[in-house]
């Protein structure tokens, strides 16, 4: 296992296994263990709660450094904050971490649905939890939020999906396969049975770059953002920030997880009717994209926010794009803090 995935990086975050999970593609993960991050306390009446899922790349750690305090609108004084890192996100089981009878390039096929099950028998089962005050997360945590809205539509109050879709688009999906090329055309990938991620590293390299030209925007390079951030040009943003981060993480991990991403759709539940999906919702719902973002641009989240009953549209404002997510735009965090506590202002009306 590559020691990129480390409490001393990552954590502070505990393992627990929710037991045996039934896979949507016919897999099996004998022993499904998550990887949590709590924040706060849960109160007595347990309806305190906030689900905070996690996106691709990402642990729990982001969330907690970008998302969550003291003063904020995630403030674990008030509530009860669980972060559960996705399924392959080398935290939570995941093809570098699993049993060697399914580690690596066996590693079964996993959809979002299964994330929202096995997060929706942990809070069950490992916490007790009946209700959720708020589901939030961003890209594929926000197509988790979606999938949680729709298919526990009794147990989820309030949803905030921010710079995702609840039905992945065709050219998001072409574009994810060229993030998946990159790694899976390195010589040293070998079809996954690589012995170190650093087998992989130019591979790792090119996904960097393909996530600096699409994860951005152009108006972040045009204005010199790169530059504010600390690195004085393209060169040495993209091998210090993006290689930086990208390099050290598993390529069998990123594939599972893209995988993952390319097929989040909730119009699954209802025979590919995504009115009909988005129609189950009972949560208020706050959609959040990011204006500059060019892999869920706010169009196609608008789109899909006018098929959800009583839901508004708060579009945040950031040439940063996509990985405005990353909280290097503190005006853009600042937006998402206050379109949160307004949602949370709202009471909750579901199962009433």
């Amino acid at each position: 296992m590559t020691p990129y995935y480390t409490q001393q990086i990552h954590g502070p975050f505990k393992t627990i296994s929710i037991g045996q999970l039934d896979l949507e593609e016919g897999g099996v993960l004998d022993d499904c263990t998550l990887a949590v991050a709590t924040h706060g306390q849960l109160n007595a009446a347990k309806d305190n709660a906030i689900l905070v899922p996690t996106w691709y790349s990402g642990t729990s750690k982001i969330m907690e450094q970008v998302y969550i305090g003291p003063g904020r609108a995630l403030d674990p004084s008030r509530y009860f904050i669980i972060v559960v890192n996705q399924i392959g996100n080398g935290l939570s089981i995941s093809p570098s971490n699993a049993p060697s009878r399914i580690a690596g390039p066996r590693f079964p096929r996993v959809r979002i649905g299964d994330d929202v099950r096995a997060q929706h028998r942990l809070l069950k089962e490992h916490f007790g939890i009946q209700r959720l005050a708020l589901v939030v997360g961003g890209s594929m945590g926000a197509q988790q939020t979606y999938e949680w809205a729709v298919r526990y539509p009794d147990m989820v109050e309030r949803a905030a999906p921010i710079a995702g879709t609840a039905c992945n688009t065709e050219h998001d999906f072409v574009f994810t396969d060229t993030l998946v090329e990159a790694i899976t055309t390195d010589p040293g990938f070998r079809d996954g049975a690589y012995a170190d991620s650093a087998e992989v590293a130019a591979g790792l390299r090119r996904h960097a770059k393909l996530w600096t030209v699409m994860g951005w925007s152009t108006e972040f390079f045009r204005g010199g953002r790169h530059r504010v951030l600390g690195f004085e040009n393209m060169a040495a943003f993209v091998d210090q920030f993006m290689t930086g981060y990208f390099g050290p993480m598993d390529p069998n991990n990123l594939l599972c997880m893209a995988w993952k991403w390319q097929r989040g759709d909730v119009s699954r539940h209802t025979g590919g009717d995504l009115a009909q999906a988005l129609g189950r919702i009972k949560a208020k719902t706050f959609v959040m994209p990011i204006s500059h973002d060019m892999f869920f641009p706010p169009s196609d989240c608008l789109a899909e926010q006018q098929l959800i009953p009583g839901s508004e549209f708060r579009p945040l404002t950031s040439i940063d794009g996509h990985l405005a997510l990353f909280g290097t735009d503190a005006n853009a965090v600042s937006e998402v803090d206050a379109n949160l506590r307004a949602l949370l202002d709202i009471p909750a009306t579901t199962g009433t």
